[in-house]
Formats: structure tokens, sequence, C-alpha cells
């Protein structure tokens, strides 16, 4: 797969995502999941959303979709200049499909049962387009060719559960994109795939946003898809925004204690094979009771490593996301000023081709 084209984006942005905080009400209190986000995605340009489980990932993808049911949304949310909070059931809808879709984790649990691959996309499009009915069924057809399933029309009339999970994921990218929508959101299209697979569908969505300009948002904790795919990268630790950059800087350079974390955790090319990885200790934070300062401060390395005052300061004042040096940002009181390197070097990183021949290898 060839790298992301990393020339300058347009000045105005397909999605703009401005102070976003999502409440939910629970019998145990209130929990802000994602607090003061924000973030832009160009067209024609992958951001990569990256962290841990309960980081805020999935919960900002579905608010942007507005699939959030029962949730406080607050901020901004507006798609090709239009205000997406403020719109209602029926007029989010209209858009999902049209302007904005979706690919989920899990392809089998989001197609049904009882209805055939083909019938699921031709609906999809009818839907939208007030399409007849062979019409629609040609649109499936020439879709499921488009993402590379053989023999389309053949496999239009099969059910999810005769589809592999790589060929099932290749009908959702085929249901998501059968609509031409300008914003794909692809949340762990990977996940469960073995490496072979999912080095395909990473190098199926690259190409089919060079060929429609699609902005992408690639919701993964893998880092080493996002070195792969993104052209900018999102950090996020407990509902917040931990550090933005471009995918060169943040791998080259990492500003925040948490990203470095993140990044010595990953197996690299230069590794010996019985060398053990190495772990961020702790536990994400309780979102039912925040920190009043940083919400990685207990797990830092960094912060413990400082002085009293230091340490202090971390433990009671929250960082706001900073912007510095060549316009990257990071909510850490250290970052820019020359925080500690990692334990080694970043190493080479695999393209998919290497990762596939090294596990066929062993």
């Amino acid at each position: 797969m060839a790298p992301p084209s990393h020339a300058a984006a347009p000045a105005t942005p397909l999605l703009q995502v401005r102070d976003l905080q999502v409440t939910f009400t629970t019998p145990r209190g209130s929990v802000r999941a994602v607090d003061s986000l924000g973030f832009t995605v160009e067209a024609g340009r992958t951001l990569g959303i990256v962290g841990e489980s309960g980081s805020g990932k999935s919960v900002t993808s579905l608010a942007v979709m507005g699939l959030h049911r029962g949730a406080e949304i607050g901020g901004s949310i507006a798609l090709d200049g239009q205000e997406l909070t403020t719109k209602s059931e029926k007029e989010l809808s209209k858009l999902r499909g049209r302007k904005m879709a979706m690919i989920f984790q899990d392809p089998l649990s989001s197609l049904h049962p009882y209805y055939t691959v083909g019938e699921q996309i031709a609906e999809h499009f009818r839907v939208h387009f007030r399409a007849g009915r062979a019409a629609a069924k040609r649109r499936a057809v020439d879709m499921l060719g488009e993402v590379g399933i053989p023999e389309p029309a053949r496999r239009a009339g099969e059910y999810p559960h005769q589809f592999s999970g790589g060929m099932r994921q290749r009908a959702m990218i085929a249901m998501a994109l059968a609509c031409e929508p300008d914003l794909l959101i692809a949340d762990e299209p990977t996940t469960a795939l073995d490496v072979t697979v999912q080095a395909q569908i990473l190098e199926l969505i690259a190409g089919l946003q060079q060929e429609r300009g699609l902005g992408v948002v690639m919701i993964t904790h893998d880092l080493g898809v996002v070195a792969r795919v993104a052209h900018e990268v999102l950090v996020m630790y407990g509902g917040r925004a931990a550090e933005q950059a471009s995918v060169d800087d943040l791998f080259a350079d990492p500003a925040h204690p948490y990203t470095r974390g993140l990044l010595d955790s990953l197996p690299r090319l230069d590794d010996a094979d019985d060398e053990p990885l190495r772990a961020i200790p702790g536990s994400p934070p309780s979102l039912l009771a925040p920190a009043p300062g940083c919400a990685f401060a207990p797990r830092c390395g960094v912060a413990a490593a400082g002085g009293e005052e230091e340490r202090e300061r971390c433990r009671t004042e929250r960082p706001e996301l900073t912007v510095y040096g060549s316009g990257r940002q990071a909510a850490c009181h250290f970052a820019g000023r020359g925080t500690p390197a990692p334990a080694g070097p970043p190493g080479p990183r695999a393209t998919p081709g290497e990762t596939v021949a090294r596990e066929v290898s062993r």
C-alpha cells in the first residue's frame, strides 16, 4: 500500500468538531465520556483516533453520526458547514449514508441475518435515491465488485453467515459507500481479522479514499494501523485529547508521556524474539470520579520523576491542549519542554507487506 500523501490540506474542513461533550446519566451518577474534544477532518485525508478501551473513541464517532440515545451532547459538530447537533433525527437519517457513513467493528452483528447481503445494500441505496428495485440491485452488485468480492452477482444473493469475516467487512464497506458519502468513519475495521486480511482491508479503504476523495476517521487501538493509513493523529485518554499531531511528528517525537507509553508498547522490527513488551503501568481512570489534575498523572513516569512541586501540579491542575512547535498540540505540563525520551529508539515501522511476510514466516 502506498503511503498517504502529506500534501497541504485545503482550508475548509469537511468535518469540524469543537468542544464536544458527551455525558451519560447512570444509576451511579453522570459520566462525561467525552470532554472538550475538538478536531477537524479534511476531504481526501485520514484522521486516526487512538487510545485504550474506554478512552472515548467510539463514543466520539457515534456522536458524529448522531447515534447516541439518551446522551447529552454539547459543543459543535459541523459536516460540510452543516451543524449536526441541532438537527432532528429525521434530518440526521437523511445525512447518514448520503453524506456520512460508518463501518462498525463487528460486521456480523451489523448485517441482518434474514436478508441477503445484496438486498441490504440495495435497500440502503433505495432509501436515499428512491431508485427502482432493478437499479438498486445493479448498484449492489457493482459495489460488491468494487470492494473486491469475486462473483459479485452470485454473492449478492448469499446471506451474511455465508461470508468469511474479511468478506463481511468488505460487504460493510460496499454498503457504507453505496450512496457516495463524503465522510467515512471506520470503527476498529480490522479487529478479529488475521494480519493478511487486515492489510487487504486497509489497502481497500486507502484505495477507495484516493479514488473518491473521502475524508476518513480511522478509530483504532492499533498504532501500527495509524502509521500505515493516517495523515493526522488524535490520541485520546480519559475522554479528552492528550495529543494531536501529524503522523510523522507523532511517531518521530511524541510529546505526551501517554503517547510515548503507547509507542513503547509496540513490538519493533529490531526487537529480539524473547524480549517482553513494555506495558503502561496502572489502569485507565474512572470517568465517574475524574481526577482534578491530569488524568494520566497516576501512571506517568515523567510526573513521578519530577520534583514534588511538579508532581503536585500534575495531581491538581488539569493541563489544557496547548499548541507548540509546528502546529502540534499536547495536553501535558511537560509538552515542548524536552520530556524524557522513551526507553529505546522507536525502530523501523513495518509496512503491511513486511508484517504479512513476518507472520507467514513464523
